[in-house]
């Protein structure tokens, strides 16, 4: 097993998970902590690593001073969020709250459709950030994916090293469930959505895992291919997610045999499937700044005028009208191979038309 002096954040994630006062999205405000830089990890932290333990008493006093960790996977989610819901009028804002903030914004909050996409995506990212950290050595619990039992075709054989999804979603789902399984955490609903909608996300990776393979032979012939089951990038992953988001399920909380479980409001005939998002408050419009909803309104965001899509103008300013301005954009042109082997281009500048929303 490799041994490495980064480690994921994975310190942090379990302290938040052990100390049992964070939600189950609580770990992406880690991503406005300051970094620190960290030598020996504590046991108690290595133990939490392990499939199986998950000590609720051994709480680590300073996390930040047992990891090197660079926060990557909080920033990661919100980055990949906000770039998948560019093009909404709800773009992923919320997660961008302080640090020591008490709560999330309503819209997370409230068990809306966006809370069930934020939290697929993060349980996705979670699980995604460790099956990946075993492969490059950043975890010292774990290592690579194992080779599959099937068989290759002829000219393919099986080598590299595999992202180690089993192990990700192992640990993903102790950091992502855990809180919600505690006595405080809520509303049973909420929690049932909470840890149903995480499932979804999950269910997602493995769904995102495919087999890639790095060529050889003579020249580049490509005569026989090395494969591996790897991963493919959160934003896959993450538009996977917002196909799900955009024909989520509306469920109520209602008896059925002996217990309560959400059921489809409008078809309670049938059960929730395992791979739906289910939401069980209906979400604002998101045109204007309601804070008791959660909106921060649509006013001065980029519009597309001449798009068909819920970017297009009209659509995401909900008819107050855009204000056009112009800006300069310096380029890469007129490029040029040279033998060899490098390129020389010139920059050329040019006027393009922006729209935002009044």
């Amino acid at each position: 097993m490799r041994s490495s002096s980064r480690v994921l954040p994975l310190g942090v994630l379990a302290a938040l998970l052990l100390s049992q006062v964070c939600s189950g999205i609580k770990w992406l405000s880690i991503s406005h902590a300051p970094a620190v830089v960290a030598h020996q990890p504590d046991p108690a932290l290595q133990a939490a690593a392990r499939p199986g333990v998950l000590p609720s008493s051994a709480v680590p006093q300073q996390p930040g001073a047992h990891a090197n960790h660079h926060h990557g996977c909080p920033r990661s989610q919100s980055k990949t969020c906000q770039k998948t819901f560019s093009d909404m009028r709800w773009n992923c804002s919320s997660i961008d709250i302080p640090a020591d903030a008490q709560k999330y914004r309503p819209d997370l909050d409230r068990g809306t459709r966006e809370s069930a996409f934020v939290y697929a995506l993060s349980a996705a990212t979670i699980s995604h950030t460790i099956a990946r950290a075993c492969t490059s050595g950043d975890l010292r619990l774990c290592s690579c994916g194992p080779i599959p039992s099937e068989i290759p075709e002829p000219g393919y054989r099986w080598g590299g090293c595999a992202d180690n999804l089993h192990y990700g979603l192992i640990m993903g789902s102790k950091f992502s469930d855990a809180p919600m399984k505690m006595k405080r955490a809520g509303s049973h609903a909420n929690k049932l959505m909470h840890l149903h909608n995480s499932e979804v996300g999950r269910q997602a990776l493995r769904d995102a895992l495919v087999m890639k393979c790095k060529c050889h032979g003579v020249s580049g012939s490509c005569s026989i291919r090395t494969c591996w089951r790897g991963l493919q990038d959160l934003k896959e992953i993450a538009m996977d997610l917002k196909t799900k988001y955009l024909s989520a399920t509306k469920v109520v909380h209602r008896p059925m045999g002996t217990r309560k479980q959400l059921v489809p409001k409008d078809i309670d005939i049938r059960p929730v499937r395992d791979n739906e998002l289910v939401y069980l408050q209906s979400s604002s419009d998101f045109c204007a700044k309601n804070e008791k909803l959660g909106s921060i309104g649509t006013q001065d965001r980029q519009c597309n005028k001449t798009s068909f899509g819920n970017d297009n103008c009209d659509m995401m300013c909900c008819g107050r009208g855009y204000n056009p301005y112009t800006e300069k954009l310096v380029e890469r042109c007129h490029c040029k191979y040279h033998w060899c082997c490098y390129v020389t281009c010139k920059k050329c500048e040019r006027i393009v038309e922006r729209y935002v929303c009044k």
